[in-house]
């Protein structure tokens, strides 16, 4: 608060000293280009406070939105003028300076009487903080626009995902289990047929194809483990990763702290990216060990798988870590990956639990 009152002292003596030379001589055609340097001149010190809030104040203002323009002064003078950011800064800039002074005595009062400083002061940078994000920040149809953009990205995403996941569901039931049935069904037709012929042979395609059904069944049981395992609705993700890791030929350690426990579909997606994550260690990442942590802050799953293999995976377009994304990205969620060359690898997600 002390030291940015120097700076409001010398933007506010800039801007009016500027605007008042360019509007006075205006006639004489000089204030035009001066006045088209004040804008520019409001625009810089402006993205200078919105870094200057970003930095000492931890309210994240988004980069300024402006109409594009022609080339020539005129045109880019006629721009500015017709742009409301440009006012919204120059509105701020001027109360800036007032605002600035009542901030400079906080300041002072703080460094003689700490319980001003402790108790005070914080909620006069809150409210410094709040007035720069409605009159600095886009606009409320901007923020609006942005925010049904990123659902639509985000749910076109999902839908992608949706339908990559039916196709593999369709994909692992024609060549697996469709096809031991079938192998089924032609070994059963065989034994019908030398059912009074030769004895011996019949038990061998009856024992074929009991195998082939045991197979069969048990392809159908993984798959509809793998479609919404009945054991992580029942006992939740520490019981469902448990029972999933087991079957692993390397060892993993999962430590889970969900309480409350999380809606369904965050569940579901916390499963299924760990399951996959571990999937894809296993197949490429050539790593002995892999730990899981999963735990829930007041209103996010957050979910960090961790392995000791050769690193340098990286998210590719169609790639399974995509895929992952894809998902993620379905509950409005954020998954990144850390994969330095030679490892180790970490697999971060950070999913909301409300939306």
């Amino acid at each position: 608060m002390i030291a940015s009152f120097p700076l409001r002292l010398a933007e506010f003596v800039l801007i009016v000293t500027a605007m008042v030379i360019g509007i006075a001589t205006t006639m004489i055609w000089i204030g035009i280009p001066l006045l088209v340097l004040t804008t520019s001149m409001v625009r810089g010190l402006a993205d200078l406070e919105r870094s200057w809030v970003r930095s000492m104040l931890g309210v994240d203002i988004p980069p300024a939105v402006r109409l594009p323009h022609r080339r020539g002064l005129m045109a880019t003078w006629q721009a500015r003028l017709a742009d409301r950011t440009t006012w919204h800064d120059l509105a701020y800039l001027m109360i800036a300076m007032p605002l600035g002074i009542v901030e400079f005595i906080a300041g002072l009062v703080s460094l003689a009487v700490p319980p001003f400083g402790i108790w005070v002061a914080p909620r006069i940078g809150a409210l410094h903080g709040e007035l720069a994000l409605q009159m600095l920040g886009p606009s409320l149809n901007a923020r609006l626009a942005a925010r049904t953009h990123q659902l639509a990205v985000s749910r076109a995403r999902g839908v992608d995902a949706v339908e990559a996941e039916r196709r593999k569901i369709e994909r692992d039931l024609h060549d697996g289990a469709q096809q031991r049935l079938v192998g089924v069904a032609m070994s059963l037709g065989l034994a019908k047929l030398k059912l009074e012929s030769v004895p011996e042979e019949l038990r061998e395609l009856i024992d074929e194809a009991h195998s082939e059904a045991k197979l069969a069944v048990s392809e159908l049981r993984d798959l509809a483990r793998g479609i919404y395992p009945a054991v992580l609705q029942d006992r939740g993700l520490d019981a469902a990763l448990s029972a999933q890791t087991a079957r692993l030929p390397i060892k993993v350690d999962i430590e889970v702290k969900t309480d409350p426990r999380p809606p369904s579909v965050v569940e579901t997606t916390t499963y299924f990216i760990v399951c996959e994550s571990l999937t894809n260690i296993v197949k490429y990442a050539g790593a002995t060990r892999a730990t899981v942590k999963i735990w829930r802050t007041h209103d996010t799953v957050v979910v960090e798988i961790t392995d000791d293999g050769c690193g340098g995976a990286v998210i590719r377009p169609g790639g399974g870590l995509a895929g992952l994304t894809d998902r993620a990205a379905t509950i409005d969620g954020v998954l990144t990956v850390v994969s330095p060359p030679g490892g180790p690898t970490v697999v971060r997600a950070d999913l909301p639990c409300r939306w």
